[in-house]
């Protein structure tokens, strides 16, 4: 007979990945231990490997619930009938606040995948194209020329857009002279006014 989900499953899961990415981050992915992890989460080392029976299948798991949050907040912000200057802004104010309070698990992101299978990465992958995808289609109608076979920017300006988003936890802080909805701002201005010059 099937076990049955404890009415807190999700509730414990969630906080062991928070516990977990918080060790990750600050110990690297390599010297972090399940030992520490579940004295981190308060929890004992069997109950976490009962949830995640290897460290792998841990950092996965970190990975794939962060990403899988930031998709469905861009498919829940995402409205093509908006101006494309305004999706864009709207798409950008949207990650940036999906990466509030998850420096630990964004940190652990880029730089744990080589203690992941091939499965798990092309998993990961796939999400990360999707949420890419949101971005290009709108860079797309902004300057259709980008997307030029004989000389292809979409894919290098969509990426540097992410490289402005992706790497803000580094010196970004909340509570700081400069609010996420500013930095939105000034990221969607700067890819705005910069592929107008892009040829």
């Amino acid at each position: 007979m099937a076990r049955t989900r404890a009415n807190d499953f999700d509730e414990k899961r969630r906080g062991l990945l928070d516990s977990a990415a918080a060790v990750f981050a600050e110990q690297g992915m390599e010297k972090a231990s399940m030992a520490q992890i579940a004295a981190h989460g308060q929890v004992s080392k069997a109950l976490l490997y009962h949830y995640y029976p290897s460290k792998g299948e841990l950092i996965f798991e970190i990975i794939i619930t962060h990403l899988e949050e930031v998709e469905e907040a861009i498919e829940a912000a995402d409205d093509p009938a908006l101006p494309p200057q305004q999706r864009l802004r709207k798409l950008v104010g949207t990650v940036l606040e999906a990466y509030k309070g998850a420096d630990n698990q964004h940190k652990v992101q880029l730089n744990a995948t080589s203690a992941l299978s091939d499965e798990q990465k092309a998993e990961i992958l796939a999400i990360e194209k999707r949420i890419v995808r949101h971005f290009a289609v709108v860079l797309r109608q902004i300057n259709p020329d980008l997307d030029n076979p004989e000389r292809p920017l979409l894919t290098p300006v969509t990426m540097s857009l992410f490289g402005m988003m992706n790497w803000v936890y580094m010196w970004f802080r909340d509570g700081g002279r400069i609010s996420r909805e500013d930095y939105a701002d000034v990221a969607t201005t700067l890819i705005l006014e910069g592929i107008k010059a892009v040829r």
